[in-house]
């Protein structure tokens, strides 16, 4: 209720200075802006393996911060890149760790640009991630390969100021590495993540 007040405030304080409709007090997405989010990001790993030699072994879940970029080349059109930060990631059942690097491209399209209160989006791309420092089985395991896969992403912005909203971020990312054993392959680790971010956004 009082993130409505509040944005029901500034749209009126901007009805009465300068002359608008209520319409027009949010400023649209536009062709030409960037939008900067920062989120908090729940990973979810929906660990899988295509060999009984990994059976049980996964990922454990974790929470991340996040930023991206978005550069609108219309108003319904944007492209979001997703940076972080190498992650240290668990690996269970006691097995050790490794760390991941995901930036991810989307390509998005939003329904509702000029929405005073919810702005839909959804999106597909690209994630790249690198895998390093590995650190399991003792070090009788290491990983062999990066990876690249799809990315699909949905999402909303909330409008609270002309240049801040609140968003809701959903991702589903392919992310896999090879383990070896003294070389010799093992099997294929199958991450592909859920990710629930949640934070802000400033457009520029």
């Amino acid at each position: 209720m009082k993130k409505i007040t509040g944005v029901g405030a500034v749209a009126c304080a901007m009805l009465f200075a300068s002359g608008a409709s209520f319409a027009d007090g949010m400023a649209a997405d536009h062709a030409g802006e960037i939008m900067v989010r920062a989120r908090a990001v729940q990973i979810n790993f929906n660990n899988s393996t295509n060999t009984p030699a990994l059976a049980g072994v996964g990922a454990a879940n974790k929470t991340i911060p996040e930023v991206d970029l978005s550069y609108f080349f219309t108003s319904h059109i944007a492209a979001e890149l997703i940076l972080t930060y190498p992650q240290k990631i668990t690996v269970n059942p006691n097995v050790g760790s490794l760390k991941a690097l995901p930036p991810t491209l989307t390509v998005q399209y939003h329904f509702a640009p000029d929405s005073q209160s919810f702005r839909p989006y959804v999106g597909a791309g690209v994630n790249y991630t690198r895998f390093s420092s590995y650190s399991l089985g003792g070090g009788a395991l290491s990983g062999s390969n990066n990876s690249t896969g799809f990315a699909l992403q949905a999402g909303f912005d909330v409008p609270i100021t002309d240049k801040m909203t609140f968003n809701l971020d959903l991702k589903k990312l392919t992310m896999r590495t090879d383990i070896t054993a003294a070389g010799v392959p093992v099997g294929t680790l199958k991450l592909d993540p859920y990710l629930v971010g949640v934070g802000l956004g400033w457009k520029f």
